[in-house]
């Protein structure tokens, strides 16, 4: 199994990519910490993994409060006696045009998507340092590379992704930590439940496989980039979008 044994913080994974992701860990044999807001939605989580033969522990944290983040890397590196890989998962959106956006909307997806990767990265990134080993994995978006309508606070926060994934990766590369991105395009979870008909099959369209993406294809890329499979791979950018570059 390609994660086994591994021990892998993925945040904001009680429900659609992250939960994905961490299914697909413990399918792979890793110890999966789950992390998410909801505490309730945590311990759904956790009880699905074990009931699956999985192991998993499960934490509420806010990743935009450093606290919450300290306490559960602190938990986990006494529990585990390491960290092996970090999924930044945890986002939010607060959609607004320019003219309309409040300070708190863009705050608020700063807060999350921003600085809670940062916050994450940086509590764990001692403990990759001492091992001389570690995996991190940043989720930015497609609308980080392009913007989007709509996206100013969103936009900006996963393009400021990508930049601290590249330079993370200088950093910790020469420590023996590798520190990549998944960019992903749209995929089917709860967000888009809020889209009308009409903006999705222009979402479609925008793709040439011609439809969403699916979050277990997501997770395929995590785990990739999460096991030894990727140990040359340092500070790219993986896009997942069906092709909306192209």
């Amino acid at each position: 199994m390609r994660l086994q044994d591994k021990v892998c913080i993925v945040t904001g994974s009680a429900n659609g990519i992250g939960l994905a992701t961490a299914r697909k860990f413990v399918s792979e044999e890793a110890i999966v910490i789950v992390c998410d807001l909801d505490a309730a939605q945590v311990e759904a989580a956790k009880s699905e993994l074990l009931a699956s033969g999985g192991r998993a522990e499960g934490y509420r944290v806010d990743v935009s409060e450093r606290e919450t983040v300290d306490a559960m890397v602190d938990s986990v590196k006494r529990r585990f006696g390491r960290i092996d890989v970090l999924v930044n998962n945890a986002g939010i959106t607060r959609d607004a045009s320019l003219l309309k956006m409040d300070e708190a909307q863009f705050d608020s997806v700063i807060a999350v998507n921003l600085k809670g990767a940062f916050n994450c990265t940086q509590a764990v990134a001692a403990t990759m340092v001492e091992q001389r080993a570690g995996a991190i994995i940043n989720t930015s978006s497609i609308s980080g590379v392009y913007g989007n309508f709509g996206q100013s606070n969103y936009s900006a926060s996963k393009a400021g992704v990508i930049g601290m994934t590249k330079t993370w990766a200088r950093e910790l590369g020469p420590k023996g930590v590798r520190v990549n991105a998944i960019v992903p395009g749209a995929v089917a979870t709860d967000i888009l439940k809020t889209v009308p008909e009409k903006i999705l099959r222009q979402v479609e369209n925008a793709c040439w496989q011609r439809r969403i993406g699916q979050p277990e294809e997501l997770a395929n890329a995590y785990a990739f980039l999460a096991s030894d499979e990727a140990s040359y791979i340092n500070g790219t950018t993986l896009e997942v979008s069906g092709g909306v570059s192209a």
